[in-house]
């Protein structure tokens, strides 16, 4: 990602390249672009926007190294933490979920990860049983009552027996 794919101004946003040169634009909170200004300030529209030690552009091998680093040392803090996998993959998984269970729509989430298929992302809704428990408490059914009872009908071996 550059400096130039970065919007900073009135509406903040990014422009990713992703996996089959899919290209979206996804909006940024302010806070993100605040931050952004920052580190961006002073440089070339062609640079990129994150470089590692050596001031080369940071990999996604990189990347993955500070989110296992920093999940790593997030874990001596947080016990259930230190058990779990943490990967980049797993954070855009995370963030699905997360942005499902705050009622954002299927397609929004599928045009966010860039998912051409909505059987894709279907993957989130059905994976969140939680989700689903939820859902079915905040449907009353107090009101409803049980089906009536049938009544006896006389047994097979009876109605046989009247042939």
């Amino acid at each position: 990602m550059t400096v130039g794919n970065l919007q900073l101004g009135g509406s903040p946003s990014v422009r990713l390249h992703g996996r089959g040169n899919k290209v979206r634009i996804c909006p940024l909170w302010s806070t993100t672009a605040t931050s952004l200004t920052r580190l961006v300030a002073d440089r070339n529209k062609s640079e990129a926007v994150f470089l590692g030690r050596t001031n080369q552009p940071l990999t996604r091998f990189g990347i993955y190294r500070l989110v296992t680093q920093y999940a790593a040392m997030a874990g001596e803090t947080v016990p259930t933490l230190a058990t779990k996998r943490v990967s980049p993959h797993t954070i855009r998984h995370t963030t699905a979920v997360h942005l499902l269970r705050a009622g954002v729509d299927i397609n929004t989430i599928r045009a966010w990860l860039g998912h051409v298929s909505l059987d894709t992302t279907h993957i989130y809704a059905e994976v969140d049983l939680e989700m689903k428990a939820e859902a079915l408490a905040r449907v009353d059914i107090s009101s409803l009552r049980p089906p009536p009872r049938q009544p006896s009908l006389p047994s097979l071996m009876a109605f046989l027996k009247t042939l």
